[in-house]
């Protein structure tokens, strides 16, 4: 639930916009002359829109316990975002008390002192909004996007846990979620292969007690080793509201909010002062090679230098070197290692935080090349020689430079990505208004900047190399181990006492218990569509949204995983990667830079049912962009050296995957649910699948179904219908009909009641899947209604499932159950990923909540609390060009008009108790189901017998 984030997104800041205004058709209220003034609130200063600037308007307020105020409106949508950013993460602790900021971020969702235990996500989810939070080296940030008659609620929500939080973090809440972010690391960094390579390579770079010694997530041993008190004090020292920033932006009426943000965050006391963080400074005066032995089918070598900082005069440059040579297919390691099949990957990147950067190298060696990691870092660095030779071209900057343009202007489409820029730039740079510098500095690179830069700090410049390897294979390093970072030492720790805490409290004329009473939501409009049926059988729904410059559309074509047949499964995700190949006309290499250019993003992939294409592109790109889809589309050379890179790629992803407990219990899962049909069997195929498949099988398929009848094309643009159909009009020429999916997909014979067991060797963790066939997909019938049943049980934050395994045993990061279905099968699944040593307990929990639901029901408070969410969520629902393409795409595949949303709220409105209670009685039958567990199954077959289950071996 929790997502970590980088400082800021590279990509989204812009270049070369000379002439375009970004929000320049966004439905804007203009500002008054004057600024809104509130007794208590300081006004800073207001940016409006400028013709032939990119600019996000603001009003900025600073109140007088410091807490800084960033205002945004936009009347597009009835909704508001809320933003809480505090200047405080990982690299703001001490050594020895790593993962405190990551690990208040969980607490600060625990409730306070005016709202219950487990009551913030009850609240935001019932008011129809949507939340988080995410912890990174530098800050940590709240947010919630939710209809904006809800903004007060939210307000008081956040100024409850800013203001009235330490006496209501109890000892159990700390143990509880202490577990579960031993769980979090358990999942996102120890069972996860390759997980532990930034942690490793970051205790080599920095010298010891370097706050970017230690990852966010901390060590386990720090955490044991604190106490309640200890996260108390680190919340005093850094949660003031003079180191935080306020951001809102949306449909809001300033004046109001003004005094709302007063009145709830006004009397809320100052805290410590804090100034930006020192930068330390470190030298690396040798190479140093590290190594470890993980779980994982492929070795990896990862180089890593240190260069700057976030927004050093120097970045920019980097940035730029780090695409060129690591950006995609027409970047030299890719032609070095992944084009020639030396590597199955291979990427640059740099990020950049508030205190340093780092330029990385990564490379995983194809085994089918027989190169070593001793290899791969020779490649590297010869290619970083020939950059050298080779210099920078034209087009490396136009292609750099268009990307973050484009990626600039979509990340404008949401009121969510307005506010997050808004709230970074004033956290790092106090100033919202950051974006012009952005781009200049951005623009103004030039070739001599990128060749001085990778002099200055990569050429002859010495970093980390680190190795994984499989274990067991400890000779295929790439060099000997010749570092070992020092050992950290742990200052003598005192006992924080309650007495050490000096609690600030806030003194109000109101009573904080009462939770704000806010009016009906403002009705939303249904997207306006229109539709066209093209001569040769192509269907278009497509709709105008004219808030940016942008155009999105997805291209469906009848010619999906379950054309295939099952002992050559993944045939049509191959030839969705071979479309992303060359074509007749242009290389591969040529069509990637030529849309780079355009600053266009087509990714081409397979479902179950269709090969889709989805493109997105600046409008004024968008006919060039469509003529490259065109030619993608008509004209694929289908060369047998693009083909073997791609099969061999394929085989490999495969084989890498049994490395994953997820991929493992997934595969397994479908497998006994399905007889030996396609639907047992990845879309993506297996090892052996895969090695059936030629390419004669990808040009069967083809040119079976690669037809415009049946096809679909789901659009929306800020063009009128008169325009798109012009852009449209070149895939006209499309003709034929494939082939009809007749398709039957029985059950298989598994035995129902038992536990099927996949041994992970020594697994940090447990994957669990409970469940069975089920209803197949429909939009307000059965399928539908059965999602209404789930949703307290498993389908939210606060279901039973979840607040069981996560939030009262610290079991798991996160348990839920769900209903997925197409036209031809579906399935009720429960899952986690669970600590491996309670494995046994979690099973327990699952079958005592779904047995419990499917005897007793729903409550009274459920059923209401599943009405307000899903029926208030609409403000949420249209928002962004992608939400609006998900929402024509069902009307499209289903036939349905647009009053299918009005029988769906009608249907949640009317649902009553009798008919839930029988639709859980109906699907939540355990012994119809079967369970499936991957772990260590030296450990955990007795325990899972003990239980009274039979356990049956499994293999994939």
């Amino acid at each position: 639930m929790y997502i970590k984030g980088n400082i800021l997104s590279k990509w989204m800041l812009p270049v070369l916009l000379a002439g375009l205004t970004a929000c320049e058709n966004t439905k804007q209220t203009e500002f008054a002359e004057s600024p809104i003034t509130v007794s208590g609130v300081t006004f800073v200063e207001r940016v409006e829109s400028k013709a032939g600037k990119t600019v996000i308007p603001y009003q900025k307020y600073v109140l007088e316990n410091g807490l800084t105020l960033v205002l945004h409106q936009d009347k597009s949508d009835p909704l508001v975002h809320v933003d809480m950013t505090y200047h405080v993460g990982s690299g703001r602790e001490d050594i020895g008390k790593s993962g405190f900021a990551h690990f208040f971020e969980h607490m600060m969702f625990q409730g306070s002192e005016n709202v219950a235990d487990d009551e913030h996500f009850k609240i935001v989810t019932e008011s129809g909004g949507t939340m988080n939070g995410t912890t990174n080296s530098d800050r940590t940030n709240y947010f919630q996007t939710v209809p904006a008659s809800q903004l007060e609620k939210m307000l008081w929500l956040e100024a409850d846990r800013m203001g009235f939080l330490v006496d209501a973090v109890t000892q159990e809440k700390f143990e509880i979620q202490r577990e579960t972010v031993k769980n979090e690391r358990g999942q996102s960094y120890e069972n996860r292969p390759y997980g532990l390579l930034r942690e490793r390579v970051a205790e080599a770079m920095y010298p010891v007690g370097h706050p970017y010694s230690w990852q966010t997530i901390g060590y386990i041993e720090d955490l044991n080793r604190v106490n309640v008190n200890d996260l108390k004090a680190f919340f005093l020292r850094w949660y003031g509201p003079n180191n935080a920033t306020l951001t809102i932006g949306g449909d809001l009426d300033v004046a109001e909010t003004l005094a709302m943000v007063n009145k709830y965050f006004g009397s809320i006391p100052r805290g410590p002062e804090v100034n930006m963080p020192a930068k330390p400074q470190f030298t690396i005066d040798a190479d140093r090679y590290i190594s470890m032995e993980d779980n994982v089918h492929l070795p990896l070598v990862y180089m890593s230098y240190p260069t700057v900082s976030v927004r050093h005069k120097d970045e920019a440059a980097l940035d730029l070197l780090s695409s060129i040579l690591g950006g995609g297919k027409t970047s030299l390691l890719y032609k070095n290692l992944v084009k020639n099949q030396l590597a199955v990957q291979a990427s640059v990147s740099h990020p950049c935080a508030e205190l340093a950067c780092t330029f990385n190298l990564l490379a995983l060696p194809h085994p089918a090349s027989g190169k070593t990691l001793t290899d791969m870092e020779k490649v590297i660095r010869d290619t970083l020689l020939e950059f050298e030779a080779r210099g920078v071209e034209d087009d490396d900057l136009i292609k750099a430079k268009a990307e973050m343009e484009a990626g600039f202007i979509f990340g404008l489409q949401s009121v969510a990505g307005k506010v997050s820029q808004l709230a970074a730039n004033e956290t790092f740079k106090g100033n919202p208004n950051y974006i012009e510098q952005d781009i200049t500095r951005y623009a103004n690179v030039t070739k001599a900047d990128v060749m001085r830069v990778y002099k200055k700090y990569i050429k002859n410049k010495h970093g980390v190399i680190m190795s994984i390897v499989p274990k067991g294979q400890k000779a295929l390093v790439a060099a000997q181990d010749n570092f070992t970072p020092a050992a950290r030492v742990i200052p003598e720790l005192t006992v924080t006492s309650d007495t050490d805490l000096h609690v600030r409290k806030a003194t109000d004329n109101f009573d904080r218990s009462l939770m704000p009473v806010t009016g009906a939501n403002k009705a939303v409009d249904v997207p306006q569509m229109w539709r066209e049926t093209f001569a040769n059988g192509i269907k278009v729904l497509a709709t105008q949204s004219s808030e940016t410059p942008t155009t999105s559309m997805l291209i469906k074509i009848p010619a999906g995983h379950y054309f295939e047949h099952k002992d050559k499964a993944g045939t049509a995700a191959l030839l969705a990667a071979m479309l992303n190949e060359s074509t007749t006309q242009h290389s591969a290499e040529d069509m990637s830079k030529a849309l780079q250019k355009l600053g266009s993003s087509v990714s081409i992939s397979a479902g179950n049912q269709y090969l889709s294409v989805n493109i997105n592109a600046l409008t004024k790109h968008i006919d060039a962009t469509l003529a490259l889809v065109y030619e993608k589309l008509t004209k694929p050379a289908f060369l047998p050296s693009e083909f073997d890179r791609n099969k061999n790629n394929a085989i490999q992803g495969a084989i890498n995957g049994k490395k994953d407990a997820g991929y493992l219990a997934s595969n397994a899962y479908r497998q006994l649910l399905h007889a030996n049909n396609i639907a047992a069997t990845s879309s993506n195929g297996s090892e052996a699948s895969l090695a059936n498949i030629q390419l004669d099988d990808i040009k069967a398929l083809y040119q079976q179904q690669f037809k415009a009848k049946g096809s679909e094309i789901i659009l929306v643009s800020d063009l009128d219908k008169n325009s798109v159909l012009e852009s449209l009009s070149i895939f006209k020429p499309l003709t034929g009909e494939g082939k009809s999916l007749l398709l039957n997909l029985p059950e298989s014979k598994a035995k129902r009641g038992v536990i099927y067991l996949v041994n992970k060797d020594n697994a940090a963790q447990s994957a669990i899947r409970i469940g069975k066939r089920s209803l197949t997909q429909d939009v307000t019938g059965e399928y539908y209604r059965a999602y209404l049943m789930n949703f307290p049980l498993g389908g939210a934050f606060n279901s039973r499932i979840n607040l069981n395994l996560r939030e009262d045993k610290g079991y798991t990061y996160g348990a839920r159950s769900y209903f997925y279905g197409d036209k031809f099968s579906g399935t009720f699944t429960a899952s986690a990923e669970v600590r491996a040593d309670v494995t046994d307990k979690s099973i327990v929990e699952f079958v005592t909540e779904i047995k419990r639901y499917a005897e007793q029901g729903i409550s009274d408070e459920e059923l209401a609390f599943m009405r307000n969410a899903i029926n208030q969520q609409d403000a949420l629902k249209y928002e962004t060009p992608g939400r609006k393409l998900g929402f024509l795409a069902q009307i499209l595949e289903h036939g349905l008009t647009a009053d299918f949303v009005k029988e769906r709220n009608n249907i949640v409105a009317n649902i009553s108790k009798a008919e839930i209670n029988a639709l859980a009685k109906k699907h939540l039958n355990l012994s119809e189901m079967l369970m499936v567990v991957v772990g260590d199954a030296k450990t955990l077959k007795p325990q899972l017998e003990a239980l009274g289950y039979q356990v049956i071996n499994y293999e994939i």
